[in-house]
This record gives C-alpha cells, sequence and structure tokens, in this order.
C-alpha cells in the first residue's frame, strides 16, 4: 500500500457529509475546512425542513460551537466568505429515498460533483426505539449507499459504524465483514426485510389498541432489546449497526467501501486542540456522576480493558483511509475488498478501569465538583461490584429494603408519602433498565484486532506522509496525562459551559 500526501488527496475534492451535525462529523468538516482550504466542496446534509432551518441548525449546531475557534483566528473576518464557498447545506433525511433531498436540482447537482459520500447520520443511543434505529441505522445505510451510486464520479463511499457491532464476544476479535442474514448466536435466518415487517405489524397493533406515544416508545424500546437478543446482540443500537454493515456490503457492486469501527470515542488529543467533546456519554456519565457524589458504586471488573480513543483520532483514521482506497478497484460480491478498520486502543496501548477510576479520584479531589449549594463535592474511592449477585445484594441492602419498608410506611400514613415512595421507585427501575442495558458491556472482555488499522499507520509512516497532521496511533497517548490533563477537564469544561 502507497500513500501520497493526504492534505493532496483532499484538494479539489467534493465530499458529502451525512449526519453533518454529529460530533465526529464536525471534527471531521472543521479538519477538512482548517488543513485543505482547496477543498472543492462539502456538501453537508442536515435532518431540516426548508433551507432556512438547515442554515439555523448549521451555524447553532456546528459553526458556534468552540470546535471552530482556531479557524474562526486563522480567518476572521473571512470565515463566512470562505464557509459560503466552501459548503452547501443540504436539507434531507438518510432515511428517505435520495436521502429526503427534495429539490431535484440540488440531486443532481450531488450526482454530478460528489466525489466521496462520508456516512455519519446514525442513532448512538442504547435505548433506542427498534423503529428510529433501523430505519436510521439499518436502512439509512442502504439509502445512503444507493445515492452513492448515482453519482456519477464516485471514488468512495466511507461508512462510520461501531466496534460493538462485535456484540458480546470475548477474546481477539477480528476486522472482518458481516454478509446477509449472519446471526451472532450461530443459527442464521436473520431477514432484515423481515425485521422492517414486524417493526411495521407491531407498531399496527399499537395503534389499534390506541397506545399513548409514552407507551409506543416504551413498547418499541423493549421490542428492540427482544430482537436484538433473538439473533445474539445484546441491543437495537449494535444490531441495527451490524445489519446496516450487511446491506452495504451485499448492495456495494463496484463501489470501493471502507468501514470504520471506533470503539469508545473521547475527547481529542490534539486537534483542533486537546479536550474538546460534545456530550456526555458512556465512561463519561459516570465521571459526572461520581463528581458530583452520587455515584456510590461501579459494576463491572477492575481489572478489564476499556477500550477509548481520542475523537481526532478516528477523523484522521478516517481521512487517511479514504487516501488509501479512493479509486481501488473492487468486484461485486467480493465481501474480502470491504476496507474495514477498527479504531481502538485495547491491542495496541491497553488501559484498565482501575487507572480511569485512580486518574477519576486524583482529578476530583485536586478539583473538586461545585455543588448547587456553592461548595466543594468531596470524592473518595467508591465500591466495586465485581459480580451481577453482588450488584443485586447490594441493590437489595441498600435500596430494595429500603423501599419495601417506605411502601409499608406509606400504607399506614394513608399514602402520605406516596410521591416519595414513586420518587424512589422510579429511581431504582431506571438504574436496573440501565444495567440491563450496559452490562454486557460491564463485564466486556473482548480485545479489539486492529491489524488492518495498522497497515494503514505504517503504510501513512513509510510514506513520510504528514504523520503529524494525521496522527491515529493510540501507542503515542500517555493515558494517564491525558484523562488527568485533557480529557476529564474537558468534560467538566463541557458540562459547566
Amino acid at each position: 500500500m502507497e500513500l501520497g500526501s493526504i492534505i493532496k488527496f483532499l484538494e479539489n475534492k467534493t465530499i458529502l457529509v451525512t449526519g453533518a451535525t454529529g460530533f465526529i462529523a464536525k471534527i471531521f468538516v472543521e479538519k477538512i475546512l482548517r488543513v485543505q482550504p482547496n477543498v472543492k466542496r462539502l456538501y453537508l446534509l442536515l435532518r431540516a425542513e426548508d433551507a432556512k432551518s438547515a442554515s439555523q441548525r448549521f451555524h447553532n449546531e456546528v459553526i458556534a460551537k468552540d470546535l471552530f475557534r482556531v479557524l474562526k483566528e486563522k480567518l476572521g473576518e473571512n470565515l463566512n466568505p470562505f464557509i459560503s464557498e466552501k459548503v452547501t447545506l443540504v436539507p434531507g433525511d438518510i432515511t428517505f429515498e435520495n436521502l429526503g433531498v427534495n429539490d431535484p436540482n440540488l440531486a443532481e447537482e450531488m450526482w454530478k460533483e460528489v466525489d466521496i459520500v462520508v456516512n455519519l447520520a446514525a442513532t448512538t443511543n442504547f435505548d433506542e426505539r427498534y423503529d428510529v434505529a433501523l430505519y436510521l441505522n439499518t436502512f439509512g445505510a442502504m439509502n445512503v449507499i444507493n445515492f452513492a451510486k448515482k453519482c456519477a464520479n464516485i471514488q468512495l463511499l466511507l461508512h462510520v459504524s461501531t466496534a460493538y457491532v462485535s456484540g458480546e464476544k470475548a477474546g481477539l476479535i477480528l476486522e472482518n465483514p458481516y454478509r446477509m442474514g449472519e446471526t451472532l448466536d450461530g443459527g442464521g435466518g436473520l431477514d432484515i426485510d423481515a425485521e422492517k415487517k414486524v417493526v411495521e405489524e407491531r407498531l399496527s397493533e399499537l395503534h389499534t389498541k390506541e397506545a399513548t406515544d409514552a407507551e409506543i416508545t416504551m413498547d418499541m424500546k423493549d421490542f428492540g432489546i427482544q430482537r436484538a437478543r433473538k439473533h445474539g446482540w445484546p441491543n437495537a443500537y449494535v444490531f441495527t449497526k451490524a445489519m446496516g454493515e450487511m446491506l452495504l456490503g451485499h448492495l456495494k457492486g463496484n463501489l470501493p467501501l471502507v468501514i470504520i469501527r471506533p470503539t469508545i470515542v473521547t475527547s481529542t488529543f490534539k486537534e483542533p486542540f486537546p479536550g474538546w467533546v460534545e456530550g456526555v456519554r458512556t465512561i463519561d456519565s459516570l465521571a459526572v456522576g461520581y463528581a458530583k457524589g452520587k455515584l456510590k458504586c461501579f459494576l463491572g471488573e477492575p481489572e478489564s480493558i476499556i477500550d477509548v480513543i481520542p475523537a481526532d483520532m478516528v477523523v484522521n483514521a478516517m481521512m487517511v483511509a479514504m487516501a488509501a482506497n479512493a479509486n481501488q478497484p473492487c468486484y461485486p460480491d467480493d465481501h474480502d475488498q470491504i476496507a474495514i478498520y477498527q479504531v481502538g486502543s485495547s491491542v495496541s496501548n491497553p488501559i484498565r478501569f482501575t487507572c480511569i477510576q485512580d486518574c477519576g479520584l486524583r482529578y476530583f479531589t485536586s478539583n473538586p465538583w461545585i455543588g448547587k449549594d456553592g461548595k466543594p463535592i468531596k470524592v473518595g474511592k467508591v465500591t466495586v461490584l465485581s459480580s451481577m449477585d453482588s450488584f443485586h445484594r447490594y441493590m437489595a441492602i441498600h435500596y430494595l429494603l429500603p423501599l419495601k419498608g417506605l411502601e409499608i410506611i406509606n400504607i399506614a400514613f394513608c399514602q402520605y408519602f406516596g410521591g416519595v415512595y414513586r420518587d424512589l421507585h422510579r429511581k431504582i427501575n431506571f438504574v436496573m433498565r440501565l444495567i440491563e442495558l450496559y452490562q454486557p458491556y460491564l463485564f466486556f472482555q473482548g480485545i479489539y484486532d486492529d491489524i488492518n488499522t495498522e497497515k494503514l499507520r505504517m503504510a501513512a509512516k513509510d510514506s513520510g506522509v504528514e504523520v503529524d497532521v494525521f496522527n491515529f496511533d493510540p501507542k503515542r497517548v500517555n493515558w494517564e496525562d491525558y484523562f488527568m490533563n485533557t480529557h476529564l477537564p474537558g468534560i467538566v469544561k463541557y458540562v459547566f459551559k
């Protein structure tokens, strides 16, 4: 594999980016505009009803973010003219044919001009409604590849998936593609069209029963877990992402296809500056809960490896993969020609949960969270529960027995404590549902092989290609320093902004 300059590759390229207001998408767009101002055009697909609302979303949810401050400092008063010249906003929705682009002239323009399609549109909610996840993550991917195949000059489709399409597999997890109908339980028999049909039937039944919106939402969430587990996946999110990969492999034809599978994505390591993050997700929600003094125990294996990767490294890997795979010869039905890159750290530079836990204790001891009363919150070591049995015992002693006692007192006092009882009951149910959703990851024993990603890194290094500009080597991250001085401060800044 030989690589030329990535910056040169991006010159004069026309790129369609879906899901343009997402976390990784914003970093991707900012990077291209900053390092290659001679990119021809970026078409950014946003969920919006019309051009006006698309413009509002773009300026409020993208350009206004602190992420773009380096570009703003670089261009000054020329920023807006530059954006107008390089960016075309596309109101649309990937759940519809032709990506929901209602302007036929704009669609024709994109089919004529677009060189590369980058699909970042998805729902990443572990507790998503099955219908929403299926239409976005599975059939949305189908609509994207169908649109890409209509582009006269298409060189590549790059699709961002997730490493956790692997489900609950243990051991070394390879960068292998999924084939149509493949399941994790070994039984086969997965029919993607049938999944769509059962969703439609289920929704029809609920509407016939005149279920409320809240009841439909809850039912669809439970139904997603049920359908996912039927075929060996733990939740609707990773199940629908896996089915999306299947459809892409099935439909790719001669189109070069790259699938990026990141692990847990964290704040930026270096670019455009360290510590930029948006949203409190996965391990970050634990950090915030701990800092606020609300996390008294943690369920999981203390010595387990937590596979994390900074967001800018994911974006850099995407860009190098684009340059390496664009216009490569590709043949229909050849799954071995799908370039899959697992972008993580569990093989190259693993970090254990105990290290993250220690960083949290040290950071929030030195930089305590300020409570609503204006006083600093003291933190200490949390109780680590290393099995589901120990978790159930902990919950029974600390919450379920007191809840039962409160129920009896409430009855004796003629429902006087009804509000308190219902609030505690709701919180316990919420925690139990979270545990149900995240249990597969709390005791996860998988390690993500990244041999394809490593070959990509070595090709870039051997070619002397802007290695520092497009760094995606987790071995260059000192995790202790990163969490103490970059990631945790970035999370705190985001929460208090």
